[in-house]
């Protein structure tokens, strides 16, 4: 693992980019590979940014919405860390890779010596992994093909050492743990249990390290190749601290945000800093229009998301309050400006449209369980899709099926429920009797992907 002091000897010294205006800009931009900027926030839900509720300030969220394209209906594949992380790193259905659950992490040297691991709680006692098979094509190892520099800064939570990121294609790492979360947001982030940032000084914001970390490599590439930053926070995940500069600020501004309220959209609003902070390195370097951005959640978070139901825990995380996730799309030039798309999506999809926007091909990855989202950005209002598929293995509530305006949630004791997304967005009104043959419909839906998928054995009650 690499400390700030060997920053600029592992990437090299920054050379500035010559900036092109007007047209000739764009056409520069347009024939180029396009750099893209992966930012993935931890327990996001769908409504913690401004423009769904207005305690959160989220200038620059709000810029790259007003920029970008929002895709309203996006899903977390296994609504839970380690899982999340694994479809976009992979573009493979968690199922398919066997990691349905988080890995488990708290230890005093992080590790876990066995590949799999068991949870009593689980009904179906499936096996799930403790690390990221090194076998499997990740996104750096397919960008770097075509041509891209890679970094990965900050929550990794797929492996510890012998699977850390650079095991896994990336060129360099910052900030990467053996944890799924913090000590404390406050330096020592991570206490006596890990060297990394030990070097950095106490009390300094966790948010605003990676962010350093990711503003130093962008400001270190020389234009000679395309470049893919991976920028993986480890907030909003508890524990919630917020910087005391921006609590003060919240709570002047909404004296109703005391306690952990206050320190949670805190939190947010250093999210939203730290994206302004990269959005305006890009535009010094003049590589704002040729730099495509990503902005994705990885589950709902514990905060409720109202008026969404569910959270990501206690067997609700299936619910839209703990699948769906924030994801928006800046491409300067190709996506509409504050365009919407309501296709349904997930974070398996992220692998093969980032390959595309490469250049690369996802045929050459038969194992992909992602569609590209490209035509969609340039304006096409639905891709070849039927089903969205989400599944986990922490209680009796396991899977659930999107379906156009359908939603199936299956359990392991045969339970189902169905509701309409378009009518009952909450979720409220279970309409499995009123409407059995749809809800078999969806049952025989995820039988045939899990024989498909390759899920183990028979888990389940349902006739």
């Amino acid at each position: 693992m690499m400390h700030r002091r060997d920053f600029l000897r592992a990437v090299g010294c920054a050379v500035g980019v010559v900036a092109v205006g007007g047209a000739g800009r764009a056409a520069f931009a347009a024939a180029k590979k396009p750099n893209i900027v992966l930012l993935f926030v931890d327990d996001l839900g769908w409504g913690e940014m401004k423009y769904r509720r207005h305690i959160f300030e989220t200038p620059n969220l709000d810029a790259i919405t007003a920029n970008g394209m929002t895709f309203t209906d996006a899903y977390a594949s296994c609504p839970t860390c380690s899982p999340s992380r694994a479809s976009v790193i992979t573009g493979q259905h968690p199922a398919r890779l066997g990691m349905t659950r988080h890995i488990p992490t708290g230890r005093t040297d992080g590790r876990l010596k066995d590949e799999f691991h068991t949870m009593g709680q689980d009904p179906a006692r499936l096996p799930s992994r403790n690390w990221l098979p090194l076998e499997e094509p990740t996104i750096a190892e397919a960008l770097k093909k075509c041509g891209y520099r890679t970094a990965f800064v900050g929550k990794w939570h797929l492996g510890h050492e012998p699977y850390h990121p650079v095991k896994h294609g990336f060129d360099v790492q910052f900030g990467v743990s053996n944890f799924g979360h913090v000590h404390s947001y406050h330096a020592p982030f991570f206490g006596k249990h890990s060297d990394t940032y030990k070097d950095v000084p106490e009390g300094k914001y966790l948010t605003d390290q990676v962010t350093d970390d990711a503003v130093k490599y962008i400001n270190a590439q020389d234009g000679k190749a395309p470049f893919m930053l991976t920028l993986f926070y480890y907030s909003a995940h508890d524990p919630f601290q917020g910087r005391k500069d921006l609590v003060e600020k919240i709570q002047a501004a909404h004296p109703n945000a005391k306690g952990w309220k206050g320190d949670f959209a805190a939190m947010i609003a250093a999210i939203d800093e730290s994206v302004g902070r990269i959005r305006a390195v890009l535009k010094k370097k003049a590589i704002d229009q040729e730099t495509i951005i990503f902005f994705v959640g990885d589950q709902g978070g514990k905060v409720p998301n109202g008026p969404l139901r569910g959270t990501k825990r206690g067997g609700r995380a299936l619910y839209e309050g703990g699948a769906r996730i924030p994801l928006q799309v800046c491409w300067p030039g190709v996506a509409k400006p504050a365009s919407t798309n309501a296709q349904p999506v997930c974070t398996n999809d992220i692998f093969p449209t980032m390959l595309t926007m490469a250049g690369g091909k996802p045929g050459d990855y038969p194992k992909l369980d992602g569609l590209s989202l490209v035509p969609l950005l340039r304006g096409a209002k639905a891709i070849d899709r039927k089903h969205v598929i989400m599944y986990r293995s922490y209680e009796d509530q396991y899977a659930a099926v999107r379906s156009d305006k359908w939603k199936l949630i299956a359990y392991r004791s045969g339970k189902c429920e169905l509701y309409d997304l378009v009518a009952d967005l909450p979720e409220q009104n279970d309409l499995a009797d009123k409407e059995p043959a749809k809800a078999q419909e969806l049952i025989g839906v995820l039988r045939a992907w899990e024989k498909k998928i390759g899920v183990p054995g028979k888990v389940d009650k349902r006739k």
